[in-house]
């Protein structure tokens, strides 16, 4: 029997309701797979947490989520609540204190109909974005100084370790060479001309370890005008925090929107847990109301069990995705649907348990 624990934050807005019907997509598998089991336990953290003690999460949080095999996410952020505190206090703050230094964004057209873009097919937008995730433009080094004062300055500094830079690049050329896909490294060395310019050579270096990887190098800015313009370009993508982080909204817009949009935060050396989210935000004006969609949530849980070395579950949650999407009449209304996260979300369970 494979047991394994999984920590809930359903966090804030929409959360808590799409990381329910990801839980219910869990427990289908236990029902269907008498090999695996999971255990469930949920903390309470969040911008509502934050409000009734002045902290997003408990001070031994990340103690208490040291033993778990995997994070399940549901968004961060509520008004009344700064921005930065809910990102900076829970979820930037599990990312580093647990080494999840790979972030992996799937960018899947996964139904057609989906995309606004002309005349493109599933087969030309289906591409894997690596992004750096624990430094970068993300490290959080700086100051303000003169706060106040006509002399006001800011610093935001970006922080490229060498040990950061390689690993990630090194987890790409694996990927790309594992799966036989080209490699594309986005970067922004003309103006950047410290971080980028070492970013670009250390993408270099590491690719003579992989001489079989087809590479490919490129600007940000005509990246971003590829992702829209001709996506088939790419395979898989590596890239920093920040570019990573507007990138793959840009891959959720040509896919389907952010109620598609998923993502996993993956420690590879599984010394500390990994952790999986939807990354369409709390979406606090919707909150409550019964429809948002679940489907990045369950996505998510598609990625999760595959990180467990459970593919064919992951497989199986993928191809089910693509087969809901088939059936307007029982999606929420932001994919032209009448139906509700719940009866969405059950209609998903049914789908699963009659697919093989």
């Amino acid at each position: 029997m494979k047991r394994f624990k999984i920590a809930l934050i359903p966090g804030d807005g929409i959360g808590p309701e799409v990381v329910a019907e990801g839980t219910k997509v869990l427990k289908a598998i236990e029902q269907l797979d008498p090999t695996i089991t999971f255990e469930f336990t949920e903390f309470p953290w969040g911008c509502e947490y934050y409000l009734e003690t002045g902290k997003m999460m408990a001070d031994d949080g990340i103690e208490q989520l040291k033993s778990f095999d995997a994070i399940y996410l549901g968004a961060v952020g509520y008004p009344g609540v700064p921005d930065h505190i809910s990102l900076w206090d829970l979820l930037l703050r599990i990312r580093k204190e647990f080494d999840q230094y790979v972030n992996i964004r799937p960018i899947t057209l996964l139904n057609p109909t989906l995309t606004p873009l002309k005349n493109k097919t599933r087969e030309e937008i289906d591409f894997l974005v690596i992004r750096e995730n624990s430094e970068g433009e993300y490290a959080g080094a700086g100051d303000w100084l003169y706060k106040g004062k006509p002399e006001e300055v800011v610093l935001q500094t970006g922080v490229f370790s060498r040990k950061g830079t390689e690993r990630i690049i090194r987890y790409a050329y694996e990927e790309a060479q594992k799966s036989n896909r080209t490699l594309t490294s986005i970067s922004k060395a003309n103006a950047l001309n410290y971080s980028m310019v070492f970013w670009d050579e250390v993408f270099e270096e590491v690719g003579l370890e992989y001489p079989d990887v087809q590479t490919y190098s490129y600007l940000v800015d005509a990246a971003s005008l590829y992702f829209v313009a001709e996506p088939e370009r790419f395979e898989v993508v590596v890239t920093s925090n920040l570019f990573g982080d507007i990138l793959t909204d840009i891959g959720a817009a040509i896919t389907g929107g952010m109620g598609l949009a998923t993502g996993a935060n993956v420690n590879p050396e599984r010394k500390y847990p990994s952790m999986f989210e939807p990354v369409h935000g709390s979406a606090p004006d919707i909150a409550g109301k019964g429809i948002a969609n679940p489907l990045a949530a369950i996505w998510s849980i598609s990625q999760m069990m595959d990180f467990f070395g459970e593919e064919q579950w992951g497989k199986r949650i993928l191809s089910t995705l693509e087969l809901i999407l088939t059936e307007k009449d029982n999606l929420t209304p932001d994919l032209g649907g009448t139906a509700s996260t719940s009866e969405l979300g059950e209609r998903f369970i049914e789908l699963l348990k009659s697919s093989d």
